[in-house]
């Protein structure tokens, strides 16, 4: 399972996701969407028959990102592994965290939007 997107992954703002080195679009967080690493739409790869929503998220990807880009990866990874009836508690240690090294306003409005998500997956 891939971790923290490489440098050959690199996240092009200009089409809003992270590209391979031959161009072609690339999910570097399988445990987000609950299918295995692959370019199912970039490539024309068969999509799995079942999703997995046992994917987890890597040791890598559970460290906290130097790069804002990868917030919210990381948000949803630090929550993927909190136990339902931790996920408060996860919650306010993750927004400590990442208010270390990122701007206030930027944590609040990565975990607004990890929120909206990840909570109704519960």
């Amino acid at each position: 399972m891939l971790g923290r997107p490489g440098r050959e992954f690199g996240y092009r703002r200009e089409v809003g996701w992270r590209v391979g080195p031959d161009g072609t679009a690339v999910c570097v967080h399988p445990y987000r969407v609950g299918l295995p690493p692959g370019r199912y739409a970039s490539a024309g790869e068969p999509v799995p028959e079942s999703a997995d929503e046992g994917l987890l998220p890597s040791e890598e990807a559970l460290r906290l990102p130097e790069a804002l880009d990868d917030l919210e990866g990381w948000l949803v990874a630090t929550l993927r592994v909190a136990d339902d009836d931790e996920i408060f508690s996860a919650v306010r240690r993750a927004e400590q965290a990442a208010a270390v090294r990122f701007a206030p306003d930027a944590v609040v409005t990565a975990l607004r939007r990890v929120l909206s998500r990840e909570l109704t997956r519960r």
